[in-house]
């Protein structure tokens, strides 16, 4: 198993974890992604979500995880050591899709499938309506109009 499968399958087993109380960005697996950061309950997850992702992934199948052990979406694409990509051409499952929301706020999650202009993702601190700021684990859907880049981890 590659580790874009994997990280991907670990995503996936998350997908229904909510926030307790919902709204606080906090609760018994949202504080752990955090704390897989250094971040303490209360802050934005969904970086901490892909990062506790990979490192699960990473240590399962005895490979380093190459990101950056941060809660900042835009600090990783930054300063990632993966390869990054700005178009859909080399994107496949497991791949961590980085949204640019301007003034230092961002979002991310990892791709599940690409689908013309769309891609199908697992992301954390999300909803339904596909926010942001929402209070769980989710699947969604993005125009790649709205993706900054991809990080490909293998």
């Amino acid at each position: 198993m590659t580790l874009s499968e994997k990280v991907l399958a670990v995503a996936y087993s998350q997908v229904g974890v909510s926030e307790y109380p919902k709204g606080s960005n906090s609760g018994p697996e949202v504080n752990q992604y955090l704390k897989s950061v250094g971040l303490g309950p209360g802050a934005p997850w969904c970086m901490a979500f892909v990062y506790w992702c990979m490192e699960q992934a990473s240590t399962a199948i005895g490979v380093k995880n190459g990101l950056l052990k941060t809660g900042g979406v835009l600090l990783q694409w930054r300063t990632t050591g993966l390869k990054k990509v700005v178009s859909y051409g080399a994107v496949k499952p497991g791949a961590i899709f980085i949204m640019d929301y301007g003034n230092g706020f961002g979002h991310t999650g990892i791709v599940i499938k690409i689908e013309k202009d769309t891609i199908h993702t697992v992301e954390g601190n999300t909803n339904s309506d596909g926010s942001r700021e929402g209070y769980e684990v989710a699947v969604r859907r993005r125009k790649f109009a709205t993706i900054k880049g991809f990080i490909l981890p293998d």
